[in-house]
């Protein structure tokens, strides 16, 4: 086996874009459902609490660290593979947009209009209707970076099976 930049930018590749759309398919499937059954305030809190807890190092690895991976291991198969560099630029474009841009544009800015609340001064209408609104919202966007990132996954893993022939 070759083990070279090549192999080890397509490797880290795979792995950080598997993490990430792990970590957002893990939440759709628990941290979503789970916050259907808790109330508007509680929610609010939840989600204020979990937005402040996940910007740390580790996350901004795995999330930032798949694009940058996805580029280096598109660049080292430009001139070497066309199968491979059409596979992990897909990956990379699906991860950019779909998860990377989604993400800034869509749930980010909603978790800072959260974070700008102060949700102990809202009467309990004002809570539910912000609630309605924001969890509608995001959990949209999130639907949707998780399909991207699980399709970014899936096609750089699929690379790693075209290189095997």
């Amino acid at each position: 086996m070759d083990v070279s930049i090549k192999t080890i930018s397509l490797f880290t590749s795979v792995v950080l874009t598997g993490l990430s759309a792990g970590l957002f398919y893990a939440w759709s499937v628990s941290v979503i459902p789970g916050t259907l059954k808790i109330s508007d305030q509680s929610y609010l809190e939840t989600m204020q609490s979990i937005n402040r807890a996940i910007l740390n190092p580790l996350f901004f690895i795995v999330f930032f660290g798949s694009i940058v991976a996805l580029a280096v291991a598109t660049s080292y198969h430009i001139r070497t593979d066309k199968l491979a560099f059409g596979l992990l630029l897909a990956s990379s474009l699906l991860y950019l947009f779909g998860t990377v841009a989604v993400t800034g544009m869509g749930n980010v800015p909603l978790n800072n209009e959260l974070e700008a609340m102060n949700l102990s001064k809202l009467d309990l209408e004002r809570i539910k209707a912000f609630r309605n609104y924001y969890e509608t919202k995001w959990n949209r966007f999130h639907t949707i970076r998780t399909l991207c990132a699980v399709a970014s996954f899936l096609i750089s893993l699929i690379t790693v099976f075209a290189k095997i022939k």
